[in-house]
């Protein structure tokens, strides 16, 4: 699917997913490194998640996160070694 058709969905999830995508590629196209709109996006996502749920909420929900990014839920392409 096309990142376009994704802001154009009636499900918010995936036209928000749709719209970030959207900005990630503009900023690769203006040469912004990815791993700095990466710290921004989490920046960006930490506050507003924050304001809505305040600190510990966000503090038990990302609790995890170290867990899931060893365990390689986020890695993509995964390489041989």
């Amino acid at each position: 699917m096309d990142v376009s058709e994704l802001v154009k969905k009636d499900d918010s999830t995936l036209k928000a997913l749709g719209l970030i995508l959207e900005a990630w590629e503009e900023g690769a196209e203006s040469g912004v490194a990815p791993e700095l709109m990466a710290y921004a996006a989490i920046y960006a996502a930490l506050t507003d998640l924050v304001a809505a749920f305040g600190e510990n909420t966000v503090a038990e929900m990302t609790q995890g996160l170290a867990r899931r990014v060893t365990a390689g839920e986020f890695t993509l392409y995964q390489t041989r070694q």
